[in-house]
């Protein structure tokens, strides 16, 4: 619908589109890597659209992609690597320390994505980065702040 009413605009204005938006070409399910024929190009541009198709192909839509409509920078992402409930490797530096320890994935996530997990053995919850392979690189556990 935003799709056919932003070509609409443009062709009541007369307006030449300097850009183009990518819109997907069909409906795509959440979690569905997108390939060339899920999105194609239409004329015009809208804030927050992706404007190049290398920019959504090979990437995991990350709500449903409806046909026609506009696909924002945050409807897709990079595709998952690690799903909910996966056991994990967790990853803790500082310095030339390296602790390593296996946790239970409490959501899913693709490369440089956010993720907590629960450690096995302490049953602590933790936050970290998902890395290339899968493991998680942990910043730290929260800490209550001194009052």
């Amino acid at each position: 619908m935003r799709g056919l009413a932003l070509a609409m605009a443009l062709a009541c204005t007369g307006a030449q589109a300097a850009a183009d938006t990518v819109v997907a070409a069909r409906t795509v399910r959440a979690t569905a890597v997108i390939g060339p024929q899920d999105v194609t190009l239409a004329p015009g541009t809208l804030p927050g659209a992706l404007d190049s198709l290398s920019h959504a192909i090979g990437q995991e839509a990350r709500v449903v992609l409806y046909a026609g409509r506009p696909v924002m920078a945050g409807d897709v992402g990079p595709p998952a690597l690690v799903e909910r409930n996966q056991i994990v490797r967790l990853v803790f530096r500082a310095g030339p320390v390296s602790i390593l320890a296996e946790g239970r994935a409490l959501g899913r996530g693709g490369v440089g994505d956010m993720l907590s997990v629960m450690n096995l053995d302490s049953r602590n919850t933790v936050s970290g980065l998902i890395g290339p392979d899968g493991s998680i690189h942990v910043t730290g556990p929260a800490r209550a702040s001194a009052r």
